[in-house]
């Protein structure tokens, strides 16, 4: 490897940190009006009327609109469409868009605001997510069929022999554990700018994860052909999930630009951006595990309540991802799992970093290390005889590639010197494990269909420059540095000659977005083979400027021994490539030149490309990406498929004050199975990033209602771990390489949140002997464990 594996800085790094990058509030076009939202200022409740004389009269405002000038709603699934653009003759959350006011300015826009006279009659808000699954007579979507409750999702999935498992079991643990939300608190508030053309064409620039979906919704909403809408994705300042549905302030400035034929941009404020929210759903979890001393994990029972906001969001996928996610990195041959995700009048809950793992693998690893404390066992040896084997089938069919969490924990144990310190630190001090286990990209797109889930297109012209064209969005993590590495190996150029034109939905081909760690696994598979596409032609151009006879072309197919019974994944068509596939044309590309070894000779990569262009002009290839069959046919066999599964183990070191209940998180040590680094810097800044979110829903986030509203709307007020709280970290990632990966690679961006949290709980125990049952653990919540443990209030 000469790209692959080295500390590439990301593209775009120099632009960012000298203020020249250009986010979208910083895109400029000509004389746009002004949109300010007006919202609800209340739960739920019905629209009476609208009385807008006084804003219209008013001078400089130029548009206003209501949900009546909207007809369809929109979701990001298909299967929940159900928010509108502005609420239409009822409001379901306080902060809800009802009035959209475009002016000349946007201090006249906010003044325009206070001249709506908007009459509603309130209704009984429904804020409890356990109440939502009793009969209303005023639920909050009556258009919903068969629903006698306000129950959005259920779900249940039993695999195995949950009975036998439990009477087999030498310890049973079981509890309940509560979540509240949290929010991802990324740092660029929500923006759009629509530029409208002459022939009412729309270019909209929106700070998005999901360029693809935002062309979609703002089509079907606004009722106009896709070809006439164009989404692009500036700079964006970060996302986390909370930037993966379409939105309506979206819908909203490009009925404003079509109704008025000007150019139109909305920012939000940041109590707008807390008020839609998105964010990880407050649930409660009811869940029984049953352990062997020598067997292992038999059993697993989950019960869970989410809570899900106003409108479906990812919902559904959630509801799944609560259940299905529980089961690695164990072998477990029997669980099960009810999850129930309602509708409630407060912003809606969504996408956020381990999307619907994280609240489950809490409980999971707490009960798990009580179970160890039960047997008596220590609950890292007894870890590493139960993992998932490689190359293995899980009992709902998930198909499991490569396996390094065995070796991974022991050399976190090392590292950690977790033999001499756990049970053995004085009081007050501990140390805590937990393991973690996601997925490489969904491998069930949100639209049934058969495109691939990602398609990069390749082009080389005279000055033999390569540029890729892709939909994939860099929301921070570095995919366009990604894409640019995938051709800079397989053609032996240096980056600097690699451009990426990524998220733009009229110049590139279709990627479905950056959520469920997909982008490196399924754009940089369709990187890789458009550069191999580009490399044959090239080779063939060598050896005839070389004068020397080609090889015979190599079946690109790979076709592996994925099962130990003989089962092996399809062969896959030609254009796609497969996964992987060798690179085996006899030739060596390296430092702009192209060598054959056994001739000793060489030629210049520029006159090759040069060679190649005679009568065609332009090099352009197609790579694409399209994960194999997986999964079985029972209902919900789709949910949580992947082509590779990462692994992660966290230990952390603690220290609680008994006297106030705070809690210090001293030292952490990672191992993340991520397959091979392909950027050993963007490996270290993922892996640190998801143990600064981890931390902050450990130790302090929270979001607070009172009557539906959100009440600490600001980042005053929603306190999020600094750098002073931040731990000493060590992180281990040396993987073993996946087979369906590009270059080996696989999830490292979401997968290592989850455990690191339950991490901290099972430190905490040790460390002064109590069991941390709900999220924060903030010092009350600590203290009052404490208390209660010495049998005092």
């Amino acid at each position: 490897m000469n790209t692959i594996g080295s500390r590439t800085i990301m593209k775009g790094s120099l632009e960012k940190v000298t203020g020249a990058a250009k986010y979208t509030d910083d895109i400029k076009v000509k004389n746009p009006l002004y949109i300010k939202l007006l919202r609800s200022p209340h739960a739920f409740a019905k629209i009476v009327s609208i009385n807008l004389d006084r804003v219209i009269a008013l001078e400089g405002v130029k548009c206003v609109v209501t949900g009546a000038d909207f007809k369809n709603t929109f979701g990001v699934l298909p299967i929940s469409k159900d928010e509108p653009a502005l609420a239409r003759d009822v409001v379901r959350y306080v902060g809800e868009p009802v009035v959209a006011v475009a002016a000349e300015t946007i201090g006249l826009a906010k003044r325009a605001l206070d001249l709506i006279d908007i009459k509603y009659i309130e209704k009984r808000a429904h804020l409890n997510p356990s109440h939502s699954l009793r009969k209303s007579e005023d639920r909050i979507h009556p258009e919903l069929p068969n629903r006698e409750n306000n129950l959005h999702k259920h779900v249940e999935q039993s695999f195995g022999d949950l009975e036998n498992g439990f009477e087999n079991s030498d310890t049973i643990v079981s509890s309940e554990f509560t979540f509240p939300s949290v929010t991802h608190a990324f740092t660029e508030p929500h923006c759009t700018v629509v530029e409208i053309s002459g022939d009412k064409e729309l270019k909209i620039y929106s700070a998005t994860q999901v360029p693809h979906y935002v062309h979609r919704a703002v089509s079907e909403v606004l009722e106009v052909p896709m070809h006439k809408v164009r989404v692009i994705k500036p700079y964006l300042g970060g996302g986390f999930g909370g930037k993966s549905d379409p939105f309506p302030h979206e819908m909203v400035a490009a009925k404003v630009a079509l109704l008025t034929g000007r150019n139109t941009k909305i920012t939000f404020s940041r109590e707008e951006v807390f008020f839609s929210h998105h964010g990880r759903h407050p649930s409660k979890i009811k869940m029984k595990l049953g352990v062997s001393k020598d067997d292992g994990l038999k059993s697993l029972e989950g019960n869970i309540l989410i809570d899900g906001g106003a409108y479906g969001s990812f919902g559904v996928v959630t509801s799944y991802y609560n259940g299905v996610l529980l089961q690695g990195p164990y072998n477990l041959p029997n669980f099960s799992f009810n999850c129930d995700r309602v509708y409630t009048n407060k912003p809606m809950c969504g996408a956020m970093r381990g999307h619907g793992g994280v609240n489950p693998r809490f409980a999971m690893e707490v009960l798990l290390d009580e179970a160890c404390t039960n047997l008596g066992v220590d609950p890292c040896e007894f870890r590493l005889g139960h993992f998932l084997k490689p190359y293995s089938l899980t009992p709902n069919e998930f198909r499991i590639t490569s396996v390094s969490v065995n070796s991974g924990l022991k050399k976190a144990m090392a590292k950690s010197k977790w033999s001499e310190k756990y049970g053995k630190l004085p009081f007050g001090k501990g140390i805590g494990v937990g393991c973690g286990f996601f997925i490489s990209g969904s491998n069930l797109p949100i639209h049934w269909n058969q495109m691939p889930q990602s398609s990069v297109r390749l082009t080389i012209d005279f000055d033999g420059g390569v540029t890729l064209y892709s939909g994939a969005s860099d929301i921070g993590q570095g995919s366009d540095t990604m894409l640019a590495m995938m051709a800079s190996e397989v053609l032996g150029l240096p980056m600097d000659m690699i451009k990426v034109v990524s998220a733009d939905t009229r110049l590139c081909p279709i990627d479905l977005g950056s959520y469920s760690s997909r982008v490196t696994f399924m754009a940089g598979n369709a990187a890789r083979n458009a550069a191999i596409r580009v490399r044959k032609i090239l080779a063939k151009a060598a050896y005839e400027m070389l004068e020397l006879k080609a090889p015979k072309e190599k079946d690109a197919n790979v076709d592996i021994d994925f099962f130990k019974q003989g089962q092996n994944p399809p062969k896959y068509d030609s254009p796609y490539l497969g996964a992987n596939p060798k690179i085996d044309d006899g030739l060596t590309f390296s430092d702009q030149k192209i060598s054959e070894a056994q001739a000793g000779e060489s030629v210049d990569y520029i006159d090759v490309v040069r060679r190649a262009l005679d009568f065609g002009g332009a090099l352009n290839v197609q790579g694409v990406y399209s994960s194999p069959k997986l999964g079985g046919t029972f209902k919900g066999a789709g949910a949580g498929l992947s082509p590779a599964y990462s692994m992660s183990v966290f230990i952390s070191e603690v220290d609680v004050n008994p006297s106030t209940g705070a809690v210090k998180v001293e030292k952490v040590t990672c191992f993340h199975d991520c397959g091979v680094a392909l950027n050993p810097l963007a490996v270290e800044g993922q892996l640190e990033g998801s143990i600064h979110m981890g931390l902050g829903q450990a130790l302090m986030e929270r979001i607070e209602h009172t009557e539906g509203a959100v009440q600490n709307a600001s980042f005053l007020n929603y306190k999020i771990p600094s750098a002073f709280e931040m731990p000493e970290i060590e992180l281990i990632y040396d993987g073993e390489a996946e087979v369906e990966g590009p270059f080996g690679a696989k999830e490292v961006g979401e997968g290592a949140l989850a455990p690191f949290i339950p991490s901290i709980a099972n430190a905490v125990y040790d460390a002064v002997g109590v069991r941390v049952r709900q999220l924060p653990m903030s010092a009350d919540v600590i203290l009052s464990a404490l208390r209660e443990k010495e049998g005092k209030k």
